[in-house]
């Protein structure tokens, strides 16, 4: 008889691990606490425009593709992909900025222009980093997470000291060139920890940008979630949405069902892609695996203050991804790490998909999504989210050199007390837990339980760690830890 598996929640982590264990043989239900399933890559439509509410970045195109393959299935089967050029464009004063182009090439003669000798040190950089994403992304990241002997390979060795140097001092070693080496740093910042936290190997990001480049799914991020629902549907997942977990049920220390809307859903296994100190909460407190200490002790990645807005004219001076980097990166970042407070001038990235979807918006108007990085956990309200947004629109004008404000049809935000209320997210976090050297692989909450048979964890707070490829590779990772123990 087919064992009967409990999927909680419906992000990118959650639909990937039920596409594998359906595949395997497995009767699984998703339970999804919203109306619509996707976790945070939800999507928010209105007036005709429409904006991805989480990730807005299509990177590592490679991991998607091996995701479908597993399927027999390509992303082309399922949406349209367009690679970006430009990729991004980063500002640091009025009229001033650096465009990152689509090829090496063309970013080596950016880099070139704005210091000379640069190219080379470039090429060189991104030779190293091609080979770390080669050792992470085809080998490392496709590990459970369960020993410390995982890293252990005669590859790793050869780099064991990538994992005690830092991004920061590799970049600033070859690069005196303030505005290129922040352009260097940026990409780690997607593993949530400071540049100068982050381990020298996790390079493999830049060659993620530099090398891979950025891409753009038609009609934007929220495709890729309807092409996993489709493919998990079409192997016989069942997905029930406004589903909230009220309890895990455990007996003799083994899951053996769920509580939703005062139902009792009974299964051989439980499968959380639900936050995970969340998750534990719907648990009698002795079969709690990481107390509150622990997770205060963690470094969590940043959470952010959102604004999707529509404008009633097209822009000018900004490209697909806009980062705006005017203001001291170290002091904001001290503002999200060391001493939590909201920044008082927050660096900030912008998105304007309607630039290269015309399904983003309507003819002549255009759909705009602002990001300000803050620490977790503050306080968060009505008047801090309205001073915020007038802080980067009014900079917005003035490094763009246009006026928009008086163009808004309408705003919606997205902060700290939304993550909390709608994912259930840990202090409202938006990335999940920081990818340092003591928050890395085998070091990370585990995939299984310690303390409860048939309970199973995967997502951003577990291996490998934060962003959309990682979490394709998590549900991939428990699902074959689920067989490993439990083959039909």
């Amino acid at each position: 008889m087919n064992k009967n598996i409990s999927i909680i929640g419906s992000g990118f982590s959650a639909l990937a691990a039920s596409c594998y264990l359906a595949r395997d043989g497995y009767n699984v239900t998703i339970f999804e606490k919203n109306k619509t399933i996707g976790g945070r890559a939800r999507q928010l439509n209105k007036d005709g425009f429409t904006f991805d509410i989480g990730p807005t970045w299509y990177w590592m195109p490679d991991v998607f593709e091996r995701f479908f393959s597993d399927f027999n299935k390509t992303p082309e089967d399922y949406f349209t992909l367009e690679k970006l050029n430009p990729a991004y464009s980063v500002y640091f004063g009025k009229d001033d900025y650096i465009t990152i182009e689509d090829t090496l090439d063309k970013i080596c003669a950016a880099f070139e222009k704005e210091e000379k000798g640069s190219s080379k040190k470039l090429k060189k950089f991104i030779k190293s980093a091609q080979n770390n994403y080669e050792v992470a992304i085809k080998d490392l990241v496709y590990r459970p997470g369960v020993s410390p002997f995982e890293l252990v390979t005669p590859v790793t060795m050869k780099k064991i000291n990538q994992f005690f140097g830092t991004i920061k001092k590799d970049v600033r070693r070859e690069f005196k060139n303030d505005r290129l080496a922040m352009i260097l740093e940026f990409p780690v910042l997607f593993l949530g920890a400071k540049p100068d936290n982050t381990p020298s190997f996790y390079s493999f990001m830049n060659y993620a940008d530099f090398g891979i480049g950025t891409f753009h799914p038609k009609k934007g991020m929220y495709q890729v979630i309807l092409a996993m629902e489709t493919l998990a549907k079409s192997l016989g997942v069942t997905i029930k949405t406004e589903n909230s977990i009220d309890k895990i049920i455990v007996d003799k220390g083994k899951a053996t069902g769920i509580i939703s809307n005062k139902t009792i859903y009974k299964s051989d296994i439980i499968l959380s892609g639900a936050d995970y100190h969340h998750t534990e909460t719907l648990l009698d407190s002795k079969y709690v695996q990481y107390s509150e200490k622990y997770w205060e002790k963690k470094i969590f990645a940043p959470s952010s203050l959102l604004f999707y807005v529509g404008f009633d004219k097209k822009l000018k001076n900004v490209n697909h991804h806009t980062l705006f980097f005017d203001v001291d990166f170290d002091v904001h970042a001290k503002d999200i790490y060391d001493t939590p407070k909201w920044p008082e001038n927050p660096l900030f990235y912008a998105s304007f998909p309607s630039i290269t979807d015309v399904h983003a918006a309507p003819k002549g108007k255009e759909a705009g999504i602002f990001l300000i990085p803050l620490a977790p956990g503050l306080e968060d309200t009505s008047e801090l989210r309205e001073l915020y947004f007038n802080k980067i629109i009014d900079r917005f004008e003035m490094l763009t050199s246009q006026t928009v404000k008086k163009n808004i049809i309408f705003k919606k935000s997205f902060c700290v007390n939304d993550f909390v209320n709608d994912y259930n997210s840990y202090k409202g976090n938006a990335y999940g837990m920081a990818n340092t050297l003591l928050q890395t692989a085998f070091l990370r909450p585990k995939l299984k339980s310690k303390k409860v048979n048939n309970l199973y964890f995967t997502g951003q707070l577990t291996v490998p760690g934060p962003g959309v490829p990682p979490s394709l590779i998590s549900g991939k990772l428990v699902a074959e830890l689920i067989k490993k123990h439990h083959s039909n």
